[in-house]
């Protein structure tokens, strides 16, 4: 299954069923943690991970690798940034966002905060998941050293090209070499539950319902 059948797949598939199909086949979890929530606007995402490190310093740098992958990584990417430091720091703004909607990205997830929120809403509504709003620069507090690299985010390993998938109940990273196995596994628990909800209406019992799909 080619990238773009799997973003197309994930897309029509619930959050919490890529989480539970993860568990399974992964074995591991790749839900990431509950502060890394959607900041402008509610609009799921699903993309292949573009990814940048930054790490703390004193030096007033620029964020060079971030605005560079920006530029260079593959339209429809989700580009995810990990701090590695005090993730009360702006990572991401408007200008970022202006050049991620001009090269046609699908969202950015990041492990420190976003700010320009009223301006990304007003002019851009794209999707921005972080840890928080915050006002201030990284300038002086944090520099890009790498991009396309294997990085933490919201407490999980995310590698380049890795599937993201978010909503507001949160985020998922699937692993690729687990993505054909993961959407299928994740369609069967989303029909499953539908069959369930179907049958606790009609019998107006969760507990038959819970004893023919075992799903809580």
């Amino acid at each position: 299954m080619n990238m773009q059948e799997l973003i197309a797949g994930f897309r029509e598939t619930a959050i919490a069923s890529c989480a539970d199909a993860c568990d399974k086949i992964v074995g591991r979890r790749c839900y990431m943690d509950h502060t890394i929530a959607p900041r402008i606007n509610e609009d799921k995402i699903v993309g292949p991970a573009a990814t940048v490190l930054e790490v703390p310093t004193d030096e007033v740098l620029p964020p060079q690798h971030a605005l560079d992958l920006i530029d260079e990584a593959e339209a429809g990417s989700v580009i995810c940034i990990s701090i590695g430091a005090d993730a009360d720091v702006a990572v991401w703004g408007g200008l970022m966002t202006a050049g991620a909607v001009a090269n046609g990205h699908v969202a950015a997830v990041l492990d420190g905060a976003v700010r320009d929120i009223v301006e990304i809403r007003r002019d851009f509504g794209f999707p921005v998941y972080a840890r928080s709003a915050c006002p201030g620069t990284t300038l002086g507090r944090a520099k890009t050293i790498a991009s396309q690299l294997p990085v933490e985010v919201g407490g999980i390993l995310v590698h380049p090209g890795d599937i993201v998938v978010g909503d507001v109940d949160g985020v998922v990273v699937v692993p690729r070499e687990h993505g054909a196995s993961v959407l299928e596994l994740a369609r069967e628990i989303d029909q499953r539950e539908a069959e369930q909800a179907k049958l606790i209406a009609k019998e107006k019992s969760l507990r038959k319902g819970l004893a023919k799909y075992g799903r809580i």
